[in-house]
């Protein structure tokens, strides 16, 4: 047998098995897809794509269905991942346009991915350790008052207000933000409380004070949700495809509830050519998602990927489509962030 044609009959079985739900027969092949050959070949073939772990037979009598084996041969052989279509561009294009700030980003990109795949849509906030100083405000509220505003290299904008007891001069808001901006910008949040520490030497002593001050509201604002946040949308996808899952949907709920899991996943995954990643049922490594995949992509700031993005659902998926959609999100994210 050769190998293209079992490549042919696995890749039919596949697909016809993510369509209907239901065992593939040898009939059934014969009669959707034109493999050319005999029906007499096509169950010797399935014959030997069982004997190889890439299929198997759920029941006696019934058809074959494919293996996690089976699934990662087909991930595996996509000559490509297929486009979207040009209605799927513009969806995504029209929602993620109008996002104000990270947050807002973070919201549609996870809602938009829940639409576009049907499936749990899982977004990694950009880490801070890797993130960047863009730019720090200093902006004078009056009253002695100012607010203090550092924007990451991934659109995430912190501000504090401080209470400085007197108003400050221009002059000196304009050497302060100067210096902070000199400084720090293009530097890694891990870095900066290092090199901010030593500004106050620097400057009159008169005005070391209201710098204390400023720079505590960033040392505050460096230390803020230092943990790993990831957004998940579309659980109820997951509960509607109850039905692939043969032990229970219980223990992938759990698995999706435990964010350190998900996160440790993300992390891990290697993307391949197209700029995808693919975990399938046992590759997960996480008994609660034997019979899940995870379908993930990086996004970037500045040419550096700082998070990922991606789906989890049955191994019962359209993988074609689902790379293709979490492809088409993570470099529109990336786009926007490099705006």
């Amino acid at each position: 047998m050769s190998e293209e044609r079992r490549l042919a009959v696995l890749r039919a079985i596949v697909e016809d098995y993510v369509r209907t739900r239901e065992p593939v027969g040898s009939r059934a092949l014969v009669e959707r897809h034109c493999l050319g050959v005999s029906p007499a070949t096509i169950r010797n073939d399935m014959a030997v794509l069982e004997e190889e772990g890439y299929i198997a037979q759920p029941h006696t009598s019934a058809g074959r269905v494919p293996t996690d084996k089976g699934y990662r041969l087909f991930v595996d052989r996509l000559s490509s991942v297929k486009p979207l279509s040009p209605a799927e561009r513009r969806a995504i294009q029209s929602l993620l346009d109008g996002a104000l700030d990270l947050d807002d980003i973070v919201d549609r990109t996870v809602r938009l991915l829940a639409q576009l795949t049907r499936q749990v849509a899982v977004v990694q906030y950009p880490s801070l350790s890797r993130s960047t100083v863009r730019h720090i405000e200093l902006v004078p509220l009056g009253s002695g008052r100012l607010l203090v505003i550092m924007i990451t290299n991934t659109g995430r904008v912190e501000q504090r207000t401080v209470d400085l007891g007197l108003d400050v001069s221009e002059e000196v808001l304009g050497d302060l933000r100067a210096r902070l901006n000199a400084a720090t910008a293009g530097r890694r949040l891990t870095e900066v409380s290092r090199i901010i520490a030593k500004l106050p030497d620097s400057l009159a002593p008169e005005d070391r004070p209201m710098v204390r001050a400023v720079l505590d509201a960033l040392e505050e604002t460096l230390v803020i949700d230092r943990e790993e946040r990831i957004v998940l949308a579309g659980t109820a996808n997951l509960a509607r495809a109850r039905t692939d899952f043969v032990r229970s949907i219980g223990p992938v709920l759990e698995a999706i509830e435990e964010q350190v899991v998900l996160l440790k996943l993300l992390s891990e995954m290697a993307d391949d050519a197209s700029g995808v990643g693919v975990l399938i049922g046992h590759e997960t490594g996480q008994a609660g998602l034997v019979e899940a995949s995870v379908i993930a992509s990086g996004y970037e700031s500045r040419g550096e990927v700082v998070a990922r993005l991606g789906v989890l659902g049955p191994t019962r998926m359209d993988y074609p489509t689902t790379m293709a959609a979490v492809r088409a999100v993570a470099r529109y994210v990336s786009r926007i962030l490099n705006s």
